[in-house]
């Protein structure tokens, strides 16, 4: 039995699902908890229509946005940064240079876009696979979790 989502977690689910709206809204095609190859994880990857990649990195509060220090991490692996936030975290905490949205219910709105720092190409193309990659594999285990779930223990046998 697993335990209900804390108050922060149930926060960040909603800011989360405004974000991918977002996203969607503006064509971008968003996938959610994406590695890195950094070992980090952007809590949103979004590849938009000109090929470019935004990181969207939630914050449910100051306390979460405090303690995390990894954030500018995610900058080698995107051509934009964002941060999401509810409209009750005080904005006044994020740094400038990245761009913001905030999320009301299920809809969020631009606040403030994201300066562009362009990937390199050589870093955009391994990034472009990884997400491919990524996106491809969530699709066929929500087509087949069955056989998704057969293949992954038969691999971890072997």
């Amino acid at each position: 039995m697993t335990a209900p989502p804390t108050p922060s977690a149930a926060r960040t689910a909603l800011i989360r699902r405004a974000a991918v709206r977002f996203c969607l809204r503006r064509g971008w095609a968003p996938v959610t908890e994406m590695p890195l190859p950094n070992g980090r994880r952007a809590d949103i990857l979004a590849l938009g229509p000109d090929g470019g990649f935004a990181v969207i990195e939630v914050k449910s509060g100051p306390r979460d946005f405090l303690g995390d220090a990894k954030w500018p991490d995610y900058r080698a692996y995107c051509d934009r940064l964002f941060f999401a936030v509810d409209l009750d975290f005080p904005q006044e905490l994020l740094p400038e240079e990245v761009g913001l949205v905030v999320a009301e219910a299920a809809e969020a709105a631009l606040v403030r876009e994201a300066p562009a720092h362009p990937l390199a190409p050589a870093r955009r193309r391994a990034l472009l696979h990884r997400f491919a990659a990524l996106a491809a594999a969530r699709l066929a285990a929500f087509e087949d979790p069955t056989g998704v779930a057969e293949l992954r223990a038969a691999l971890r046998v072997e």
